[in-house]
């Protein structure tokens, strides 16, 4: 394999994420050991087809969505990165049971990867996905009465502002 660099790579990545081609991972993953989490993954995921599926996923509920770039990539001398970058997309579909909002959000996300010659090892991709659902309206807004509301029925109680 050529010799990439972590932007090539993360490129890459990021143009699997919105390409909507299942095969645009195997690439970029160890062939032999690849484990991927975020904040919607049950557990890891342990292949480039586990992967595409979970993208795949993404594409049904946001069709049109879409990874973007948002600063410098990071690399240090033991072959761990981080990638800022932004999910932007329109929920116009139904996705885990959540019927289409007609939504855009934008999700800023930081991967953070631990590279194995060159290819993706161990990925895990954190994003606010409490944000993620407020924009979607499937959560109340922090600040707002419906949080209280929301905290209320969750057993935490109001407090008294001073």
């Amino acid at each position: 394999m050529e010799a990439v660099t972590v932007d090539e790579l993360f490129d890459d990545f990021e143009r699997a994420w919105s390409g909507r081609d299942p095969a645009a991972f195997a690439p970029l993953c160890d062939p032999e050991d690849v484990h991927y989490e975020d904040p919607l993954t049950p557990g890891p995921l342990e292949s480039p087809a586990a992967i595409a599926k979970h993208a795949e996923r993404l594409w049904t509920g946001f069709p049109d969505s879409r990874l973007q770039k948002t600063g410098p990539r990071l690399l240090d001398d033991n072959g761990y990165a981080a990638a800022p970058m932004k999910l932007l997309a329109t929920h116009t579909r139904e996705l885990y049971g959540l019927a289409a909002t007609n939504r855009f959000i934008v999700v800023h996300v930081v991967v953070y990867a631990e590279l194995r010659d060159e290819r993706l090892h161990r990925v895990r991709a954190f994003y606010d996905l409490y944000g993620a659902a407020t924009q979607l309206g499937v959560l109340p807004r922090p600040g707002t009465m419906g949080e209280r509301a929301l905290l209320m029925l969750r057993g935490f109680g109001l407090k008294r502002e001073k």
